[in-house]
């Protein structure tokens, strides 16, 4: 993969952050700290949508892809299954009680909501095989622009919204994302057309279907799991305590999620190109090794930062989200520590034991549901992120001390005392956050630890802005 497909990867998740920043001060500001917590619960249902009725097919059309001739069949036998099964499952809840859906995420009677929400879940489904054509494809800038319009529309209707004097409540915040995933999956129809049209022609080869269920079913229950790894906090939050708090956590992962646009780059390449280099014989063990340790350096000084800075992020904030400077550390560490996870547990995917990744999310997701369960009620949004970061933690060296064992010993003491330092340093910093010289004089101490400690990452780092300025 060259420099210009991985540039033109870059351009979705860094523009996607850039129109995030913009839009969450707007929402922050016009819309209660309520509804933004409501709208959250959308989300959390979506991607629990896409987990489940996936039944890891989607893994397993990443994991063959190089491996069949015809694409487009393989399509077809990923896709149809859940997509039936989705549309399935929410007729019937729908037939059961037309406003159950709206009542239980958002806690208000409406068939509207309802319609529009089960809607968005359909879309998903649908919207991330068509993302994973695009991605396999290597049509990065067409991925990347499909990334974009969404968050374009969401903003547009937003600011439209604001300007225009329209009545600013959860409806509004619920179409506004039900454009968004429209668009997306308008885009993502056009751009991979000629693939879900070939699909077409091919009947339900139920032979073939069969090995690629059997790959994938094991990661259903580890999807769950790590799906209830990732929403754990937000659904204790939202059972334990308010939607105050849910909104004030919701708004801080959406922070996180754009300083941690880099991982989002770094996911879409890393498995695509592992599998290929296995497809084609090219595998570098001391290159996975060298990733693995830039990585670990990206994220020490990426979460060093935040501890350093966050103190600025109420200025540009409503009052009620204050507490945001405190959470933004530790909620960076979950998704982080995941990224780094994908490089130190690949060998469990080339090893195609599946079910060594379901083993791993289960215990941790289990360590969230008793971490949340002890410290929600008692410290409400800082709990959840503790926990969860705790939770994201103990995932990663499971997931490698798994990789190790199914498919080679890697190098990973030091890896280990960064994470556990960074997490302990993190834990503290945000318990005291009262005592402001501390926090800076802890953060202060770790940058110029990370200094001596990743110096060859950041030679590395400045040669490589070197040759992109000339």
């Amino acid at each position: 993969m060259n420099k210009k497909t991985i540039l033109s990867y870059a351009i979705g998740p860094i523009g996607s952050g850039i129109l995030g920043l913009i839009s969450l001060p707007i929402i922050t500001w016009f819309f209660s700290v309520e509804d933004v917590g409501r709208i959250s619960m959308l989300q959390v249902v979506a991607s629990f949508s896409v987990l489940l009725f996936c039944l890891g097919l989607d893994q397993a059309y990443v994991r063959e892809y190089h491996e069949v001739k015809d694409t487009p069949e393989l399509l077809k036998l990923t896709l149809m299954p859940g997509l039936f099964l989705t549309m399935l499952a929410y007729s019937l809840v729908f037939i059961i009680k037309p406003t159950l859906v709206s009542e239980w995420l958002y806690e208000i009677p409406s068939v509207y909501l309802s319609v529009i929400s089960i809607t968005c879940f359909i879309l998903s489904i649908i919207s991330r095989f068509l993302s994973l054509v695009l991605r396999m494809q290597e049509k990065a800038l067409a991925f990347s622009m499909s990334q974009l319009l969404p968050k374009i529309i969401f903003l547009i209707f937003i600011i439209s919204t604001v300007w225009l004097g329209f009545k600013k409540d959860i409806y509004t915040l619920v179409t506004a994302h039900f454009l968004s995933i429209l668009a997306v999956f308008l885009v993502f129809s056009w751009n991979t057309r000629k693939e879900w049209l070939a699909s077409f022609k091919y009947r339900f080869n139920w032979l073939r279907f069969k090995p690629l269920l059997l790959f994938g079913l094991p990661l259903v229950v580890g999807g769950l799991a790590s799906w209830g790894l990732n929403v754990m906090d937000r659904l204790f939050l939202r059972g334990l305590s308010t939607f105050a708090e849910l909104g004030v956590y919701s708004v801080t992962m959406s922070i996180a999620a754009v300083a941690t646009v880099f991982s989002g780059i770094f996911n879409t390449i890393w498995a695509p190109l592992v599998y290929k280099w296995v497809k084609n014989e090219e595998m570098n063990l001391s290159k996975i090794d060298e990733i693995s340790e830039h990585l670990l350096a990206a994220i020490y000084f990426i979460i060093v930062l935040s501890g350093l800075f966050s103190w600025v992020l109420p200025f540009f904030l409503p009052k009620e989200y204050a507490a945001i400077q405190y959470l933004i550390t530790p909620c960076l560490l979950a998704p982080l520590f995941y990224t780094l996870s994908e490089t130190t547990s690949v060998g469990i995917a080339i090893a195609r034991k599946t079910s060594y990744s379901m083993f791993a999310s289960i215990l941790a997701m289990l360590s969230n549901a008793v971490g949340n369960y002890l410290l929600v009620p008692e410290m409400g949004a800082l709990g959840a992120a503790i926990s969860t970061a705790f939770s994201f933690w103990f995932f990663y060296i499971l997931r490698t001390e798994l990789s190790c064992k199914v498919w080679r010993d890697i190098p990973r003491a030091k890896s280990y005392v960064v994470i556990t330092v960074l997490l302990g340093f993190t834990i503290i910093s945000s318990l005291f956050s009262h005592i402001n010289y501390l926090s800076v004089l802890i953060w202060g101490l770790l940058f110029i630890t990370g200094i001596l400690l990743f110096s060859k990452s950041i030679k590395l780092a400045l040669k490589q802005s070197k040759v992109l300025v000339n």
